[in-house]
């Protein structure tokens, strides 16, 4: 009765049960999984409420298949923000980055065809691949003190099958941002690059070897995705864009043809459209409370692994941020422990790290609570 790519494991793990136990009991828990901006005490500008309803054009429906131009000519500002030049013309508005993702697979894959995506990455790509009955190839990423792409490794995942990479920059959870080095290499290889960019503005530091986004690219065809999620640390907006780059011919091609699959969702809401541009000029307000925020929680975690077994693995930007545990229990097992002393973190499997035990925490935590949280899991792993 049902189709194959909407069957998930729905069997809890051993950490669900423990997080639910707990729960049931009442009993508290640092969470140093939190990633929602909008329930971790984040500031936001005043108006931002207020922007919704703005105006009576919230009330008029205008069904444009890449959004309101309005809209797109605020994402194309953020851009030039951001040192590059975009025309309005090659921005998209999807309601969601995940949906970003299933048009950019509907563009590029039929049923059976493969992507390559990085490993260690966020969970949510498995899902989207199988409901676009899209096979995900994983890339394993290279760690010599620092994360970067082995583009070798790439190369030897390729098949008559693959067409497209993905890139996530800076990568969840390991902070990997894609340098110019990398994107030339990539784009070499002849298949479209999508790349999840909505980390983007959190980097600990600047690099000139980073790229700013894929969009450098003059050569190939690339995707960049980004929405309100993460710039404006507003998910519950519902808006985002991709915005299409690379060898204009490939470029025009490409709209054409995705212009047939976002006419057919137009899903993107009117007040977020419309407010869109508001909520790009005042988003700074949050976002630079994100970034206040994970810089002090990137330092006590630095502090608390000094001198520890527990490694803090370099990371680059964005909410997250790895640790590798000592090799005497699973990760899985730590994660239990951690959570018996009153410590919720995730366990490194839930991303496809390698064998060896890690932990991701998150950096968005308020700061009393991480410091707590971080220095109580050192404590019980040393």
């Amino acid at each position: 009765m049902f189709s194959r790519r909407s069957a998930h494991d729905l069997t809890p793990n051993r950490l669900s049960l423990a997080v639910a136990a707990r729960r049931a009991q009442g009993a508290p828990f640092v969470d140093l999984t939190l990633s929602n901006p909008t329930r971790a005490g984040i500031p936001y500008a005043p108006n931002v409420a207020s922007a919704l309803a703005r105006t009576d054009e919230v009330l008029r429906y205008e069904p444009e298949p890449f959004g309101l131009a309005t809209a797109r000519a605020a994402v194309s500002a953020l851009w030039r923000e951001r040192g590059l030049e975009v025309p309005l013309e090659r921005v998209a508005l999807t309601a969601s980055t995940s949906e970003a993702y299933s048009f950019a697979f509907k563009l590029f894959c039929d049923p059976g065809d493969q992507v390559l995506v990085p490993a260690p990455s966020y969970p949510l790509l498995e899902h989207l691949g199988a409901l676009e009955s899209v096979e995900l190839v994983p890339y394993r990423l290279g760690y010599d003190g620092a994360w970067f792409i082995d583009v070798n490794e790439v190369r030897a995942r390729v098949t008559e099958r693959s067409r497209a990479i993905v890139v996530v920059s800076p990568n969840n959870p390991t902070g990997t941002y894609l340098k110019r080095d990398e994107l030339a290499r990539l784009t070499a290889l002849g298949l479209p690059l999508v790349s999840d960019e909505v980390f983007g503005d959190y980097a600990f530091g600047e690099d000139p070897r980073r790229a700013r986004s894929v969009l450098e690219a003059a050569s190939g065809l690339v995707l960049a995705l980004d929405g309100l999620s993460k710039a404006a640390a507003l998910p519950q907006m519902k808006l985002a864009w991709l915005t299409l780059g690379g060898a204009p011919e490939l470029v025009a091609e490409a709209l054409a043809r995705l212009e047939i699959v976002l006419d057919a969702f137009l899903s993107p809401g009117t007040p977020a459209q419309r407010a869109l541009p508001e909520l790009l000029a005042t988003r700074r307000s949050a976002a630079d409370a994100v970034r206040a925020r994970t810089r002090v929680n990137l330092e006590a975690a630095r502090a608390a692994c000094r001198d520890a077994p527990v490694s803090l693995l370099h990371v680059e930007g964005g909410w997250y941020a790895v640790l590798r545990l000592p090799a005497t229990a699973s990760d899985e097992d730590w994660t239990l422990r951690f959570l018996e002393a009153g410590v919720l973190v995730q366990p490194g499997y839930f991303f496809d790290f390698p064998d060896e035990p890690h932990a991701v925490v998150s950096l968005l935590t308020p700061e009393a609570s991480f410091e707590h949280g971080i220095g109580t899991l050192v404590k019980l792993a040393t």
